[in-house]
């Protein structure tokens, strides 16, 4: 049976409390799927002398999903369980937090809402930044605990200037400092993410070398976690009664607005798609753009997708306080992206982000990551692209 996610077991404060003179470091509440990342983070830790409490999310119910896949990833009883063994196994505690009520009323309705409204919404910026950091800081407070760690790839510093600081990890084909760019100061500075200075080869190697070897070779879901088999558009018609009868039929048109087709509905395209179009027109074309006031979705040649200045709002500094306006930086526009030099102008708590060179696909609704070297400078959602006259 799952805890509710206000109480917090007696037997777990009287076991945590009685193992505080035992930390040479201090206390932290590691986050445990049960995957290999953030198992390996808790008995690292653990061997380094802190105070280690672990801690498993339940986020999302998977018998209510709908989906024709089994549970994967990070919150199936298989995930718990393994997460549970570990810490029994090592001598630390661990219990399991239901958040489901918190993450569904937030996440999931922003990730219907912002398809609903023509965008593509990254999910996992937002569960990051708004349930699962909040989340761990404050059982991390009700525990007692120093730091709150988990398993993912980045670093983080205290800057000269004295803020706290999101950088780049070491292995950068893992880093993930692209999805933590939300996180706030009193967030980074009780922040602990030991995998930075390693390889992945390397913690699956640690995982051997602390007896997991089924851990060792356990595959890596890339899936949002409440869409398991990965067929958002199923989800949504699933989430919203009656969405496909609504939109289903709207018009493709070109970038003049001539009709060229019919599709099965705006919030089931994204922009820069290519495949799954069902409609031939003698040669490739993508998703431009798209409108769901009028239920159309516009076409064009790869060459239309390119735009060399973009406007994005809720912004979250990281390095700085506030930037200079016209500072230079690398700005990435979706995850797997490897950035392009740009200027920043900062307009009404929003940011004009100016391309030195026209870059491809800019999808409102995604994040935008700044950075310096390998430092966030900060990040925002993109509301706009625009090409420039």
């Amino acid at each position: 049976m799952f805890r509710t996610q206000t109480s917090l077991p007696i037997a777990l404060r009287i076991f945590a409390g009685y193992f505080k003179y035992m930390s040479k470091k201090g206390k932290v509440l590691v986050a445990m799927s049960g995957g290999i990342d953030s198992t390996v983070t808790a008995l690292m830790l653990n061997d380094q002398g802190y105070e280690v409490v672990g801690i498993t999310m339940k986020t999302w119910d998977y018998a209510g999903s709908g989906g024709s896949k089994k549970e994967t990833g990070c919150c199936n009883v298989d995930s718990f369980n393994d997460a549970r063994m570990a810490a029994v196994q090592h001598g630390f505690p661990h219990y399991i937090l239901d958040i489901r009520d918190e993450f569904g009323s937030f996440v999931i309705n922003n990730f219907v809402e912002e398809y609903l409204a023509g965008r593509t919404p990254n999910p996992c910026v937002l569960c990051n930044t708004h349930i699962k950091w909040r989340a761990l800081l404050k059982r991390a407070d009700a525990l007692g605990c120093d730091f709150i760690a988990t398993g993912h790839y980045g670093k983080i510093y205290q800057h000269d200037n004295g803020r706290f600081v999101v950088s780049k990890a070491i292995d950068e084909t893992k880093d993930q400092s692209y999805v933590l760019w939300g996180l706030q100061q009193d967030l980074l500075s009780r922040t602990l993410l030991p995998l930075a200075p390693y390889k992945k080869t390397e913690i699956r190697q640690m995982a051997l070398d602390y007896g997991y070897p089924e851990l060792a070779k356990k595959s890596e879901s890339y899936e949002i976690c409440f869409v398991p088999d990965n067929d958002y558009r199923g989800f949504l018609k699933r989430r919203v009664e009656g969405l496909e009868e609504k939109v289903n039929g709207g018009n493709f048109v070109d970038k003049d607005g001539n009709i060229l087709g019919k599709h099965k509905g705006y919030p089931f395209y994204t922009i820069g798609q290519r495949k799954g179009l069902d409609i031939a027109l003698g040669k490739p074309v993508f998703v431009t753009k798209i409108d769901p006031d009028t239920n159309t979705v516009t076409l064009g040649e790869e060459t239309d997708l390119e735009q060399n200045e973009m406007i994005v709002a809720k912004l979250n500094w990281v390095k700085y306080e506030k930037i200079t306006p016209g500072i230079e930086a690398i700005t990435k526009i979706r995850y797997k992206d490897k950035g392009s030099v740009s200027n920043l102008y900062p307009e009404n708590g929003k940011v004009k982000v100016q391309f030195y060179e026209t870059v491809k696909g800019i999808a409102p609704g995604q994040s935008a990551v700044f950075y310096e070297g390998d430092d966030v400078i900060g990040g925002g959602i993109i509301q706009s692209g625009m090409l420039s006259q």
